[in-house]
């Protein structure tokens, strides 16, 4: 079997010359925690007390959102972290984008999307959001949208730090490291396989 990565150990590379470009690759695995949790509140707290939306109908914008975000996880995964690079120039924005975790898997400080990156995205997000769903309904759409990016990012962790046991958390773990160790091709879903198991990217069920 053919294996992608460099080390398992948690060791990192040296990305960028510039050790403030340096410092913005590089982030605590709780920062993600730090900045969106209070995000997640704001937006739940102005869609409950000030558009004053119906408990019920919050909830259902809090799932589809988590709902939608599982997508647009599979999505950036497939196609935006493992873009075919064909130039060199491209190769290196590969290695930076996503690369250099399947090089090192177990890096610590390169497991969660850091701030730098996160921010920006967040921000357009919420504007494409904004523009669909109008000024009310996107708070808790963002609410659920931001909880399923926090449930990624702190997955993504777990599974190359923690020792799981629990069968739920074991199940995306063994899903993930397939992905790294197996097959980089499949297994695209890091919080969810159900993208996997719907577009046909799941694993043989002989070897899940």
């Amino acid at each position: 079997m053919t294996k992608n990565f460099v080390t398992n150990k948690d060791v990192t590379v040296r990305m960028f010359k510039s050790d403030l470009l340096e410092s913005f690759s590089r982030v605590h695995p709780a920062v993600p925690l730090i900045i969106y949790l209070p995000v997640i509140l704001f937006f739940l707290y102005r869609a409950v007390f000030i558009a004053n939306i119906s408990l019920e109908y919050v909830l259902y914008l809090i799932i589809f959102g988590i709902f939608i975000w599982t997508f647009t996880e599979y999505f950036l995964h497939r196609f935006i972290f493992h873009f075919n690079a064909k130039s060199d120039f491209g190769k290196k924005i590969h290695f930076i984008f996503h690369g250099v975790h399947h090089d090192y898997p177990m890096d610590s400080r390169r497991l969660v999307m850091p701030p730098s990156v996160s921010i920006p995205l967040a921000a357009l997000f919420y504007y494409v959001f904004y523009l669909m769903f109008g000024v009310n309904d996107v708070s808790p759409f963002f609410v659920g949208f931001l909880t399923g990016y926090l449930f990624y990012d702190m997955t993504h962790y777990a599974v190359h730090h923690f020792n799981i046991h629990n069968k739920f958390w074991l199940a995306l773990k063994k899903h993930h490291i397939k992905h790294h160790f197996q097959d980089p091709n499949k297994g695209y879903g890091v919080s969810s396989p159900i993208w996997d198991i719907i577009i046909g990217t799941n694993f043989p069920r002989e070897n899940l």
